[in-house]
C-alpha cells in the first residue's frame, strides 16, 4: 500500500496549519476545534517550517505550566520535519514514525504539502489490507 492510497480515503484531508508568530494557546484551540493531534507551522500552507503537536504541548506544560500558552509556536514546534512523498510504502512510514517517536507526518509533492498522514491512518490501511488478504485466502481455500 502506498501514501497516496491513504489520503485518498481521507476525509478532509486538508493541511490544517498556522502561521509563525501564533501563540501556542492558538495552536491548542485549533487542536481542539478540530479535534486532531497536530497543526503544521507554515507562511502559506505549502511548505513546512515546523509542525506542533499536542504532546509538544503538553510537554511544555508539564515543565512550565500554562505560561507556555503565551509563547509562540516557533518556540515549540518542531523543526526538523521528517515528511513523506505519496508514492512511499506504507510499510516504510509506519517504521520511520516507530522508530522517530512521532505519530504525524506532512505528505509532500513537488515541494507542496498536500497533506499530512497519522500512525492512526496507517495503522487503520494495514488493518484493511491485512483484512483483504485474509478474505482472499479464505476464498482461495474454500474454493471461491
Amino acid at each position: 500500500m502506498l501514501v497516496h492510497q491513504i489520503l485518498k480515503s481521507k476525509t478532509g484531508q486538508d493541511v490544517v496549519s498556522i502561521e509563525p508568530g501564533s501563540k501556542v494557546s492558538d495552536a491548542a484551540t485549533i487542536l481542539s476545534e478540530r479535534k486532531i493531534g497536530t497543526v503544521v507551522v507554515s507562511k502559506d500552507g505549502n511548505k513546512a517550517e515546523g509542525i506542533l503537536s499536542e504532546r509538544d504541548i503538553v510537554r511544555e506544560l508539564g515543565k512550565r505550566g500554562p505560561s507556555c500558552m503565551s509563547d509562540k509556536v516557533d518556540d515549540l514546534m518542531t523543526r526538523d520535519i521528517v515528511t513523506c512523498a505519496p508514492g512511499d510504502k506504507v510499510d516504510a512510514i509506519l517504521q520511520m514514525m516507530t522508530e522517530g517517536r512521532f505519530r504525524h507526518m506532512p505528505v509532500l509533492e513537488g515541494g507542496k504539502m498536500i497533506g499530512v498522514i497519522s500512525i492512526g491512518d496507517v495503522v487503520k490501511a494495514q488493518l484493511a489490507e491485512l483484512a483483504m488478504e485474509k478474505e482472499a485466502l479464505q476464498g482461495m481455500i474454500m474454493g471461491h
